[in-house]
């Protein structure tokens, strides 16, 4: 817990058993940590260093603790003012980037990454990097997850930080095994998924400044391109609107009924309703969901039923004009 403030777990511990123990010397201290005295004396004067200890006057060889609010705030206050300083210099180095990249050469436009640890690093860098908007083209490929920007974490707390995501998915990251989850998931961050039978490639753009394209390649490492602002990142950016305008939208994780009349459906039909009309059988959409079979098929009978129609065809055009699901076509 304290390893922000430079202490590994071995000196944190020597910290808490001196704060229990008020003073302690180096033989009990070296028993109640379970090391030999030489390298608990080596702890002690790193703790020392920063300020968390001193060897008593009155007593050689016995150590006293700094007490924490003193001890500890002094270091958090040292910690704060290295990152002002950290956040300025990056500030710094920022307008020096754009003050430089006004007018970039033509060979700094593309950058080719290689090699999988380097091509994830430089997918977080660019997603956290966002401060408008990510934009994301995901297939249903083995490889899908590198590049989704609905994955179930970052979206690097993108949301959190303000940042608008819209994603275009294939339809069989729909039949991937955490596939629905996830979009689930993203969908429960706010952010916007729409679904198309296949999209041309993977793709993620950091507002209007940076894209990652991986490459196909039957190599047995992994690359991608990284596109800074340009025509070809304009192209790009012209690549994904397009794709988007013909995405439909999906819902998934409903609450609740959409309806003012009681018999409306409720949440899970309109999962059910949004799976059908990206293109999954009845079989797909149960599983996905954890249904039986039987149960979908009730439900999308109850549906046509509702809707006053024949079958599903019909159904599909009554769910978007009794709003069932959204039809917004808008960037």
């Amino acid at each position: 817990m304290l390893s922000v403030l430079g202490l590994d777990e071995t000196h944190e511990s020597a910290y808490r058993a001196l704060v229990t123990l008020g003073a302690a010397d180096v033989p009990d201290l070296a028993r109640r940590l379970t090391l030999g005295e030489h390298d608990t004396d080596r702890v002690l004067r790193r703790l020392e260093r920063h300020g968390l200890a001193a060897q008593s006057s009155a007593r050689p060889g016995r150590w006293v603790v700094a007490p924490p609010a003193v001890a500890l705030g002094a270091l958090l206050s040292q910690r704060r003012h290295e990152l002002e300083r950290a956040e300025l210099a990056a500030t710094l180095l920022a307008e020096e980037y754009r003050a430089a990249a006004a007018e970039p050469a033509v060979h700094d436009l593309v950058e080719v990454v290689i090699g999988a640890a380097a091509v994830a690093q430089r997918f977080v860098q660019i997603r956290l990097g966002a401060s408008e908007e990510v934009r994301a083209l995901v297939t249903g490929g083995p490889v899908a997850g590198a590049v989704t920007g609905v994955e179930s974490d970052p979206q690097e707390r993108a949301g959190g930080r303000g940042v608008r995501h819209r994603a275009v998915v294939e339809r069989a990251v729909l039949d991937l095994p955490d596939g629905v989850a996830e979009l689930t998931a993203a969908l429960g961050r706010e952010e916007q998924v729409r679904v198309v039978e296949r999209v041309p490639t993977r793709l993620v753009i950091a507002d209007r400044a940076l894209a990652l394209v991986p490459l196909t390649s039957h190599a047995a490492e992994p690359a991608a391109l990284v596109v800074h602002a340009s025509g070809l990142l304009e192209l790009l950016s012209g690549l994904f609107e397009s794709v988007w305008r013909d995405g439909l939208p999906l819902r998934l994780g409903a609450a609740g009924v959409t309806e003012d009349r009681p018999d409306g459906p409720d949440g899970t039909d309109l999962e059910i309703l949004s799976l059908l009309l990206a293109g999954l059988t009845d079989a797909s959409v149960a599983k996905q969901l954890d249904l039986g079979l039987r149960t979908v098929q009730r439900r999308v009978k109850h549906l046509m039923e509702l809707a006053g129609v024949t079958t599903r065809l019909q159904l599909g055009w009554h769910a978007y004009e009794r709003g069932w699901v959204s039809r917004e076509r808008e960037a």
